[in-house]
């Protein structure tokens, strides 16, 4: 048997198929350091293209229904599970770790919380690859009342879990041997998923330059 990888999407789903994004998408929507380095949105999209596309007349390789079911408990249950560890290790668990990502991380989780609120701020966050594996843990540990937590997080991945599959599914049900052209489509699905951390970096930069030219004008 051929070692996994566990962050290239195709080595994951042929070696252990729904099951696989179960764990990913749990351990990428809150273990924190160990959700940086594992596919989301590269996982679940092609996941989907695996649940339509046929070879030689073959059943699909994966079952859609069971690929949903598994998004949307790892993506939920996970999330749910980084809001309790923040919630008990506190906020030195964000602010001293080791990790420069983490620390990153933790304080644009928490800039979009204070900026947006709880309810947007889970929404948009969930959709970002990186900051939804730190947001969670950090709604924890900086107090968000669980109520609304759990609803708006469950809401937010159940839109974003799904919706990924079955972008997959669609493209994969519409165009014939889509899954010989994965990895063209994981890549794209990177640098779609990165937009949003591109325009949160032109708007920050754009605001320390107003900054900056407030100050000299003074």
């Amino acid at each position: 048997m051929n070692a996994v990888n566990p962050t290239d999407s195709a080595s994951l789903l042929s070696a252990f198929g729904a099951l696989g994004v179960l764990v990913v998408t749990f351990a990428e929507s809150g273990l924190l350091v160990i959700g940086f380095f594992l596919p989301g949105d590269t996982l679940l999209f092609p996941a989907g293209v695996l649940c339509a596309a046929q070879q030689g007349g073959q059943p699909p390789r994966l079952v859609l229904w069971q690929v949903m079911l598994c998004a949307g408990v790892g993506s939920v249950v996970g999330a749910q599970v980084g809001f309790l560890i923040g919630r008990h290790g506190g906020r030195a668990l964000l602010t001293r770790t080791s990790s420069h990502r983490v620390r990153e991380g933790a304080a644009r989780a928490e800039r979009l919380l204070a900026r947006y609120g709880y309810r947007k701020a889970l929404l948009i966050g969930r959709f970002v690859p990186m900051l939804r594996s730190v947001l969670h843990p950090a709604a924890g540990a900086l107090g968000v009342p669980v109520r609304t937590f759990t609803i708006w997080q469950t809401v937010a991945g159940v839109l974003w879990s799904q919706s990924l599959v079955l972008a997959g599914w669609a493209l994969g049900s519409s165009v014939k041997h889509v899954d010989d052209y994965l990895l063209p489509l994981i890549a794209l699905v990177v640098v779609v998923s990165l937009l949003p951390l591109l325009v949160e970096a032109v708007r920050s930069r754009r605001g320390r330059d107003r900054e900056r030219r407030g100050d000299t004008g003074d």
